[in-house]
């Protein structure tokens, strides 16, 4: 943050040649490259509403409280001081703040309450909240991706999905039914399975009105102060879903306990936790045994949003770099005219156009999924995008923190905690192998995907690699290299298909072909003033 007056003549040196903060600005309308994808997938019609959220989440007063909420985070209670159980969690004010800004602006919503390009615009909310915190877009992630899953089940429909949709936030640990809107969370893996979400052991007593009694654990759920959670858990049909809330429809606490809460790498603003179902009311979400089926949807728009939450941080990390390197001197230049720097910059920013392409083109596929070629790409181009621009992160936000040098080593700019947090997506809904499998058998069993996939591709430069890997065997062994080639194909179409000709050209010289393994090591000419020029906010 920028202080009132700080004295820059001191007793032993002059305070010189130090970029101030990048803060009190409109993040939307000074981004070139955010504006143009929320242009051609359909959210710039939402345009007034995005510029409006960007100047707050750009604002000085937000980037404080983001600050404040890593520096503080949260604590378990789990008795209250006469010994009596709550399981509750307390977060610091700021945490409450941010919580508040993202979802009474619709960052859970927006996708269920527009008429128009629902799933753009969440991507371009969501996209505009990482830039504020990253820690807070869990609980709005889930929240957004639990509808498809909820109506599966038209009477919890009913009563969930208006909750999780209201343009707002009560922090209140009351029953939902007494609340002005709810978030929800999920609990699906436990400590012997992890991805393998079959080898789970929660089971669930069907009872005599028909809800069911939860034991078991589980070993991550994350955003444990959330009204309701979706879980997995063997019926007597099999792996099946159900709905926990926190409290029971007789007004008592459910027993959910709280063991423990995570203390992670990154994400510090947000709770994690351990918990454990000792006879939890539940209600079944779907069939029983068609647990799975029924969360899929789910785990694609969470696929969706963690391309969109690692975009946001390599745009945030690629835009200080820029910022400062623009306003820094050394040996007699800005950093930014040093030949090596612009290099740097210019690779830096494919990753970030890619990244930001393939987001938004997978939300517009979303949008028009009524059409069955867009809903196939959707399911296929989904575990390739979330595989190629998570990975891609923490490449971008270290690369960022090099061009600051020490001033973006130290805590007090934002690096740290962004490159904390930018290992996360690539975890999240599925590690590299699992989503580099998932790929295989979307390819094997489904041709319609296949084909929408190549449909796309084909209109970009790198068509004949692509059809030469989906004409060769599916080796599983071979399933990283198939997956980040075909990344980096789906990537280039869709910038050739919607980004200037000198992003779209640069990227097919660098990615395509010429791969380097470190920014800046490309070779070949490529327009830099072009992509410097998009890179840098408009301030």
């Amino acid at each position: 943050m920028a202080y009132r007056n700080p004295r820059a003549h001191l007793a032993t040196h002059e305070v010189t040649n130090q970029p101030g903060p990048l803060e009190d600005i409109d993040l939307f309308t000074a981004d070139a490259i955010l504006t143009a994808a929320s242009s051609w997938s359909g959210a710039g019609a939402h345009r007034e509403r995005l510029a409006r959220f960007g100047a707050k989440v750009g604002s000085a007063e937000v980037q404080a409280w983001t600050v404040q909420a890593n520096r503080a985070p949260p604590e378990f209670k789990p008795f209250d001081r006469f010994g009596q159980r709550i399981d509750e969690v307390e977060f610091h004010p700021a945490y409450h703040a941010l919580m508040a800004l993202g979802l009474e602006e619709g960052v859970s919503a927006a996708a269920w309450t527009v008429d128009r390009a629902g799933h753009a615009l969440h991507a371009a909310l969501l996209f505009l909240m990482g830039q504020a915190d990253f820690g807070v877009t869990c609980p709005m992630s889930m929240s957004y991706a639990v509808v498809p899953a909820l109506r599966v089940e038209p009477e919890v429909a009913a009563e969930w999905v208006p909750r999780v949709t209201a343009p707002a936030y009560d922090p209140r640990f009351v029953p939902a039914d007494e609340k002005r809107a709810a978030t929800m969370g999920m609990a699906m893996t436990e400590k012997q399975g992890g991805s393998d979400v079959r080898a789970n052991t929660t089971r669930a007593h069907r009872q005599s009105d028909g809800d069911y009694a939860l034991t078991g654990h589980k070993w991550f759920c994350s955003a444990p102060m959330s009204d309701a959670f979706l879980t997995l858990a063997y019926a007597d049909g099999g792996l099946t879903c159900f709905l926990v809330p926190r409290w029971r429809p007789d007004g008592e606490r459910n027993a959910i306990e709280i063991q423990r809460l995570k203390d992670k790498l990154g994400d510090r603003s947000n709770a994690s936790s351990e918990i454990e179902y000792r006879a939890a009311w539940a209600r079944r979400v779907g069939d029983e045994g068609r647990g799975v089926r029924t969360i899929i949807e789910m785990v694609q728009l969470t696929r969706l949003d963690c391309v969109i939450g690692s975009a946001s941080q390599m745009r945030q990390a690629a835009a200080l770099a820029a910022f400062h390197t623009q306003h820094r001197a050394a040996f007699q230049r800005r950093l930014v005219d040093q030949p090596l720097m612009r290099a740097v910059l210019a690779d830096m920013a494919l990753e970030v156009e890619a990244a930001v392409a393939l987001a938004f083109r997978l939300a517009m596929a979303l949008d028009a999924a009524g059409d069955a070629g867009e809903a196939a790409l959707a399911r296929i181009g989904l575990p390739i995008a979330k595989y190629l621009v998570t990975k891609r992160g923490p490449a971008v936000v270290a690369e960022a923190m090099e061009c600051l040098g020490g001033a973006g080593y130290v805590e007090e700019s934002p690096l740290p905690r962004l490159f904390r947090q930018s290992p996360l997506n690539a975890i999240w809904e599925g590690s590299g192998n699992v989503i580099a499998l998932d790929l295989l058998r979307a390819l094997h069993r489904e041709p319609a995907a296949r084909e929408a996939l190549l449909a796309e591709i084909r209109a970009g430069p790198a068509a004949d690699e692509a059809e030469r890997l989906l004409g060769a065997p599916l080796a599983e062994g071979e399933a990283r290299h198939l997956i980040e080639r075909l990344g980096v194909a789906l990537a280039a179409s869709v910038l050739a298909r919607f980004a200037p000709a000198a992003v779209a050209d640069a990227y097919a010289a660098r990615r395509v072909g010429n791969a380097s393994l470190t920014f800046g090591a490309g070779q070949g000419a490529i327009d830099e003033d072009a992509l410097l020029q998009r890179l840098a906010l408009n301030v």
